[in-house]
């Protein structure tokens, strides 16, 4: 029976290949910007962030297997000039296992990161997609989500 859960140092090795798995989407859309094979987080950066409830991550977890994760993180501009200071949860990185994707599991972790944003009390939930991934742009447009902001730039 599959479940989502928060992460714990259990997942450790299956969230690294998972890393890894995202990584490589990046860098071969964007070799010039990532390297690979590589990893966002190693083991003991890992350890902190499950720790941190302001950085909640939330794996797809079968029988003990993790077959996804959402890391997501807590955002507010309090006191800020021009910025209201509505709670986001940002998701900064959403990844399916490459053999299990179509399974409605980035469904599954994108709502339970959407529900767990509304019981937080979060105005909205917000996240970034590289332009050189377009199956997670549309992934992202069949969940409902709008572009915010685009992100330029120019190759010198």
């Amino acid at each position: 029976m599959a479940t989502i859960r928060r992460a714990e140092e259990r997942d450790i090795p299956d969230v690294l290949d998972l890393l890894v798995q995202v990584n490589m989407v990046h860098h071969n859309g964007r070799p010039d910007l990532f390297k690979g094979p590589a990893t966002k987080y190693g083991a003991e950066e890992l350890r902190a962030i499950f720790a941190d409830d302001g950085r909640p991550v939330f794996v797809y977890d079968e029988g003990g297997r993790v077959l996804g994760y959402a890391f997501c993180v807590f955002q507010q501009h309090v006191g800020s000039q021009l910025m209201t200071d509505v709670k986001t949860l940002y998701i900064d990185d959403l990844c399916v296992n490459e053999t299990q994707r179509g399974k409605h599991i980035g469904t599954a972790l994108y709502r339970h990161a959407l529900d767990f944003a509304r019981q937080s009390g979060c105005y909205n939930v917000t996240l970034n997609v590289w332009s050189c991934n377009p199956s997670a742009l549309r992934f992202y447009e069949k969940c409902g989500l709008v572009p915010q902001k685009i992100g330029m730039e120019k190759i010198l």
